[in-house]
């Protein structure tokens, strides 16, 4: 600090508060106006949402009182048929795979890939000159011996003579007898050499042993086949009658051999893979001899006429075995049916529209159809659709089913 300099305290400012007292002032303006400015813009909104504008509530509450739509069917009284279900295949009652019994070569084939043949038709010519040849050589040596066989009766006859002329010995005599013997044992040699001939002959000439379809051929003419081939010339197999074998579960064995034992013939249906389409109709012919321990099952034959070919070989199929026919059930669609883990019931449309639950006692289930043994009647109306709306005493509005929705406008 230098001497000619004097030190002056710290001048302070006083406050303003005049200033202070405007700045509070000015908030409750601005909350004033935020509360004008909400209210001018949540107005038309509550106004828009009050009861008068709003118009009917929907929910719960206002579908009380209304009726629930459903779809109703009738009861009816009618026929249920009771049937066994079993996988199964077609099995032809006779295949048949054609092969040579001679050595030769192929000649001719008489009939086409497919062809339906009959018994004794001719399908295969070998080549039947060997054979020819054979039988020719049979019959020359039958006539050579047939001629020495004839100049050795002639001998025995003079030999005859002089033994009673006691000119020679009976030695002699024996010895001519036991020639003729001979001769005639070599003619019989060389009928079986004929026969034999003959016989390979109609070997080179295959005809057909059943009546059926014939298959693919397997051996082109011109090839050299052989009795020992382990390869079939083509394959017969038989499709009019023809079989259906399908498995039956063994606890249903007595019903079906006490139905055996009365003399019923039982009907078998065959369907396709999806149960959808009958193929045939036919009857239960046997039933095997022996349980299968693995399955529990037994092998059912059934026959079909196949008139239209619907069956054929290896085919899968659905069999169905009518065992009996309920008449007069009561028959209502298996849909109305429900279940609880107490009770099986159904809902029935009483007269004032209104329905109750009624527990019911389920018989034969056939297709959509099922039969009832107690709990509802012929005519009652069961609710088919609509169902998981209803409660006990529920009000409903009826379609019966079949019948096309009304339109609304």
């Amino acid at each position: 600090m230098t001497p000619n300099t004097i030190e002056r305290p710290p001048v302070h400012e006083p406050e303003l508060p005049v200033k202070k007292e405007k700045k509070f002032r000015i908030v409750p303006w601005l909350v004033l106006l935020a509360i004008a400015g909400g209210a001018t813009y949540l107005f038309p909104k509550i106004t828009q949402m009050s009861p008068q504008a709003a118009g009917p509530k929907k929910g719960k509450g206002a579908d009380a009182g209304r009726p629930v739509p459903v779809v109703a069917a009738v009861a009816k009284r009618g026929d249920m048929p009771v049937y066994l279900d079993g996988l199964g295949s077609v099995q032809a009652f006779y295949t048949v795979t054609l092969k040579t019994r001679v050595d030769g070569q192929i000649m001719k084939v008489y009939f086409e890939e497919g062809q339906f043949v009959k018994e004794g038709d001719p399908l295969i010519e070998i080549d039947p000159r060997p054979f020819e040849v054979q039988k020719e050589q049979a019959e020359a040596q039958l006539a050579r011996d047939q001629a020495l066989l004839a100049n050795a009766k002639l001998d025995l006859e003079r030999y005859q003579v002089l033994f009673k002329q006691e000119a020679i010995p009976k030695q002699t005599l024996d010895t001519q007898i036991a020639t003729v013997n001979q001769d005639q044992a070599v003619i019989k040699s060389d009928q079986a050499a004929i026969d034999n001939a003959k016989l390979q002959l109609t070997y080179a000439h295959i005809t057909s042993p059943i009546t059926g379809r014939i298959g693919l051929r397997l051996v082109d003419p011109g090839n050299i086949v052989h009795a020992s081939d382990s390869t079939g010339l083509a394959v017969i197999t038989q499709l009019q009658p023809i079989a259906v074998v399908f498995n039956i579960a063994e606890d249903n064995l007595p019903q079906v051999n006490k139905k055996l034992a009365a003399g019923v013939k039982l009907p078998v249906y065959a369907y396709d893979r999806n149960v959808k389409t009958k193929l045939a109709t036919g009857t239960l012919a046997t039933i095997d001899n022996t349980i299968d321990q693995t399955t529990g099952t037994l092998k059912f034959k059934g026959v079909f006429e196949n008139k239209d070919l619907a069956l054929f070989p290896n085919q899968f199929v659905n069999a169905r075995l009518l065992i009996d026919t309920k008449h007069g059930a009561t028959i209502i669609p298996t849909a109305a049916i429900q279940r609880s883990p107490d009770s099986t019931f159904v809902y029935v449309v009483k007269d004032d529209n209104t329905v109750e639950i009624r527990n019911i006692k389920q018989g034969v289930t056939e297709g959509d159809e099922a039969s009832i043994d107690s709990g509802v009647e012929p005519g009652d109306k069961v609710v088919i659709d609509g169902i998981d709306k209803l409660q006990q005493g529920s009000k409903v509005s009826v379609r019966m089913a079949g019948e096309k929705p009304q339109k609304t406008t």
